[in-house]
């Protein structure tokens, strides 16, 4: 892909991006991969996509369909059309967990996506990514009235970059939790676009971004209050190391008919090292006059009170820093409501840890 294709980092929008690494991703050589199994113990659909192509005989689609998708209108999720993953619940339907590995050996592969709840339905999705190459992905998610989806994604690739773009649309009462953990050793943009389409909607849209070594990781999400009486919440966590960067982006509009809107940010960095970077920028666009929106943005260090007093009890520093750090991302993981995907999402976060201290 050339680079004349992609904006401008002078964007507000993409001022941190580093499309120098996309660029990068998109080259590698291909590399094998193994026959490792990434999936969770839980029931339910299980897809494996290889570059971007759904490998039949590893999969059990279940009420999944693959179909011809088109991609959005963003700069990136535009190239992700053609061939996709789509999961459409009727009415009232509950489904079972359903998991989708992604798996990229070098180059760069797309796939679109799309989850439709009707009213009424539940649905939860686990998405894991893991290997070397650039993997981008758009995800068009509409829910219908008081429908629920719970959806977690692990961002685990060893090299390489991945770009995810997020179009979601909640219906009247609907209900949305989304968290990311990006745990590996690529690049990663998040960009998401969430709209309060429907009176009473509720959306928590957040995670942790891990980074280390010369890595960047970026999230940009823009939570679009259309209806009154909507809910959101943005809890994002980073964590940089050695010469990494995090930047987290969040912002909240409130259109002037959204009366009784809450919407809340919470953005916190923390810095393993000094040579490290976090960027953060909480937003909030406000139009209505009776609403109740609360942002919050912090940079910090590792608490050396705490440092010492565990080290006083034994606790060897490595281990004591291990173990403030878990606690600082746990705020964003522990959202997750199943217990297996939760424990995963846990173990993720504590074999970087382990790399990283």
């Amino acid at each position: 892909m050339s680079l004349l294709e992609l904006p401008s980092t002078r964007a507000e929008a993409w001022r941190w991006a580093d499309f120098g690494a996309l660029s990068a991703a998109a080259a590698l050589a291909p590399v094998a991969y193994g026959e490792a199994d990434h999936f969770l113990d839980l029931p339910g659909a299980r897809l494996l996509f290889v570059d971007g192509v759904l490998d039949e005989g590893r999969s059990d689609l279940r009420r999944v369909t693959i179909a011809d998708l088109s991609g959005s209108d963003h700069v990136l999720g535009r190239h992700a059309a053609g061939k996709g993953w789509s999961l459409r619940l009727d009415r009232d339907a509950v489904a079972e967990p359903v998991q989708i590995v992604h798996v990229a050996t070098g180059g760069e592969n797309h796939l679109p996506a799309e989850i439709v709840l009707a009213d009424d339905a539940a649905a939860q999705v686990v998405e894991t990514f893991v290997g070397a190459g650039w993997s981008n992905r758009s995800t068009r998610i509409a829910l219908g009235r008081a429908a629920r989806l719970m959806r977690s994604v692990r961002l685990l690739q060893a090299a390489g970059f991945s770009s995810m773009r997020e179009e979601v649309e909640l219906g009247a009462g609907a209900s949305l939790v989304a968290v990311f953990l990006g745990a590996g050793r690529a690049g990663t943009r998040i960009d998401g676009a969430v709209t309060m389409a429907g009176e009473g909607a509720y959306a928590e849209f957040g995670g942790a971004l891990l980074t280390a070594g010369d890595q960047r990781q970026e999230c940009a999400v823009r939570v679009r209050h259309a209806a009154p009486n909507g809910q959101s919440h943005q809890l994002w966590r980073a964590v940089a190391a050695d010469r990494s960067t995090a930047s987290l982006a969040a912002a909240v509009e409130v259109a002037r008919h959204a009366q009784k809107t809450d919407g809340e940010q919470s953005l916190r960095g923390l810095l393993l090292q000094r040579t490290a970077t976090v960027n953060l920028k909480p937003e909030l666009e406000i139009f209505a006059d009776d609403v109740k929106c609360a942002h919050g943005a912090t940079v910090g260090e590792l608490d050396a009170r705490a440092l010492f007093y565990m080290q006083s009890r034994g606790i060897p520093r490595p281990r004591a820093q291990a173990l403030l750090t878990r606690a600082f991302v746990a705020d964003a993981i522990d959202r997750i409501g199943d217990e297996v995907v939760r424990a995963a999402f846990a173990s993720d976060a504590d074999a970087w840890l382990e790399l990283a201290l």
